[in-house]
């Protein structure tokens, strides 16, 4: 199956090897998230006036601390949610490809975004974080739910010659 191969059937070192990766590599990318994160802010705060800024950073503490727990609790309840109707792998490669002509406009769109956000964007960035944590401390994956269920129906059915791509 192209995008997952075999190791997320078999989960032999190759597999988690391949997730530790993952992990790695988004951790590398929100430590990113967050300096440009924290850097936006220090340049939005300095145009405030001493007293609204000791406001405005506690504010961002509180926001800050609770953004994480909000975004594992997004992710996990839209995970368990795909769980419950797992795609096939034909609905997962659709969605894949669909995710991947839009992340160019909505890159070009978040740049804009970015700017106008500023003054939230340590909790925007911990929001990320939690996010990304709850992505990526899961099971197995939606796909990977949808790949074994189609595998299983390929092999229940006598006389079945079709391969899964």
């Amino acid at each position: 199956m192209p995008g997952l191969g075999t190791t997320w059937y078999e989960r032999g070192t190759r597999y988690w090897l391949r997730r530790v990766r993952t992990a790695v590599v988004l951790l590398i990318v929100m430590a990113f998230v967050c300096f440009a994160a924290i850097s936006l802010y220090r340049g939005f705060r300095t145009v405030l006036p001493p007293t609204a800024r000791t406001v405005w950073d506690w504010a961002q503490v509180v926001a800050s601390c609770g953004a994480p727990v909000w975004g594992w609790v997004v992710q996990r309840r839209r995970h368990h949610q795909d769980l419950l109707d797992p795609p096939a792998p034909d609905e997962s490669r659709s969605r894949k490809r669909d995710e991947a002509r839009r992340s160019t406009g909505l890159a070009l769109a978040g740049r804009a975004a970015v700017l106008i956000a500023a003054p939230v964007m340590p909790a925007l960035a911990a929001w990320a974080v939690g996010w990304c944590a709850a992505m990526l401390t899961v099971r197995e994956y939606p796909s990977e739910v949808g790949a074994r269920r189609a595998l299983e129906r390929a092999h229940q059915l006598p006389g079945n010659q079709k391969r899964l791509r």
